[in-house]
């Protein structure tokens, strides 16, 4: 079998699983938001009453992260309703904004806090929650339905998917990122080429890189349709894992021959940077095949392109220099907010190196743009704007004014755009790797 297909044999307590079986299958985890948890919270009411009480509260998760730091009464509300019903149940894992235990965007703070292990299931209310699979585990998203019956039950009917398998091997060029893998694949089979299948990741290129670059490969498998991205766990993953939480697991990894429906295969080398076009995350093309783009804003953050490593990246293509355009960075998480000030660049804090670059002051952490959101939220698109962004989706309307024309890039992209004021391969700004300091 293969790693998705363990994972969920053992959850479900089938000896063997095969692709199309249907199966129950117990949740490690449910994870929900602001946007979605009201919803979810109120079929868990309706379904199992009023006085139920969930599954687990050790299981549920909740990180309002997405409409936060707005004065919309509706989005408020929302919250209102999330810290009543923790409240209620006695939840020791809602992390409240404006408390401090407040966090930041879900799908980069779930590991922070070691709620993500490897060979569990993490089923959430938000279609990135495959970004955990990064870490080894079983994570998908589901609708709030899905989710108020296993707040009930801790019981979900999942259909086994079929995995596609992913081979990235050679030696990353030091331009090229994790989001220009993902972008190159999703490019390749489209944004139905995998759908309900589990991407799997392998390869020497997919065991060099960081936990935080293998989450963003795993974060946009759904851009592709899939039902989960998987990575083996390897030492990499153990060590992150076991530095955020002494809870017992087990990890698995897939069978030599698994079945697998495809296997695709890759030599990092090889590849250049890219950028997704308006409006679709497969819509792609060479970054140096768009330089007669000329952009109006930049946008560095999100679950994708907001946590440590990538303002790192952009650090590095900044230092020293001077945006040309509106730049916009929102940190993940608090964690991530910290470590700009933590995290050096030749004696310089990554703070120091971008406020001395000229970019707007940096946004608390939250999901902020990426999803749009009320007409006072940090970043959000208000006209025909071109923007250059580290997002996840491209789609119409997705950073607020269906206006607005959106191309996806890494941070390395990301920052060199905003140097110039155009598209821009970050090969043409000569940026050095320099080194790097606590």
């Amino acid at each position: 079998m293969t790693i998705t297909e363990k994972i969920l044999a053992r959850e479900s307590g089938a000896r063997v699983v095969a692709p199309g079986d249907n199966i129950w299958v117990n949740a490690g985890i449910l994870l929900t938001h602001d946007v979605c948890g009201p919803g979810t919270i109120g079929i868990f009411k309706r379904e199992f009453g009023e006085g139920a009480r969930v599954f687990d509260p050790e299981r549920v998760v909740i990180l309002p992260d997405h409409y936060i730091f707005t004065a919309d009464e509706k989005a408020r509300r929302n919250i209102d309703t999330l810290r009543a019903f923790a409240q209620e149940q006695g939840l020791p894992h809602f992390y409240d904004v404006g408390s401090p235990r407040y966090c930041g965007v879900c799908h980069v703070a779930l590991p922070e806090l070691g709620h993500v292990r490897p060979g569990e299931t993490i089923f959430g209310t938000d279609s990135h929650t495959c970004t955990h699979g990064a870490l080894g585990a079983f994570a998908t998203g589901i609708g709030n339905t899905d989710a108020g019956f296993i707040m009930g039950t801790g019981k979900l009917l999942v259909k086994v998917p079929p995995t596609i398998r992913f081979v990235l091997d050679g030696e990353m060029p030091p331009y090229l990122s994790a989001k220009d893998l993902i972008l190159h694949i999703i490019g390749d089979i489209g944004v139905d080429g995998a759908t309900y299948c589990a991407m799997e990741f392998t390869g020497s290129a997919i065991a060099s890189l960081s936990i935080e670059e293998r989450c963003t490969i795993c974060n946009m498998a759904v851009e592709a349709g899939a039902k989960n991205g998987i990575i083996a766990p390897d030492q990499k993953t153990l060590d992150y894992v076991n530095a955020r939480t002494a809870k017992p697991y087990e990890p698995l990894h897939s069978d030599p021959g698994a079945t697998v429906q495809a296997e695709r295969r890759y030599d990092v080398s090889k590849l250049e940077p890219v950028v997704a076009r308006p409006h679709l995350p497969d819509n792609t093309a060479l970054a140096r095949d768009c330089r007669d783009v000329k952009v109006d804003q930049v946008y560095i953050g999100s679950c994708t392109g907001g946590k440590l490593e990538d303002f790192i990246m952009a650090a590095q293509v900044m230092n020293g220099r001077t945006v040309a355009v509106r730049t916009l960075l929102v940190p993940a998480t608090r964690q991530v907010e910290q470590g700009l000030l933590d995290t050096a660049i030749d004696g310089q804090s990554l703070r120091a190196i971008f406020e001395a670059a000229g970019v707007e002051p940096i946004a608390p952490p939250s999901c902020a743009a990426c999803l749009g959101g009320p007409i006072d939220t940090f970043g959000r698109t208000h006209s025909d704007e071109v923007v250059v962004s580290t997002t996840n989706r491209n789609f119409i309307g997705r950073m607020g004014s269906k206006d607005a024309l959106i191309y996806l890039a890494s941070p390395y992209t990301a920052a060199a755009t905003a140097l110039t004021g155009r598209i821009t391969d970050p090969r043409d700004v000569d940026f050095p790797k320099t080194s790097l300091g606590t």
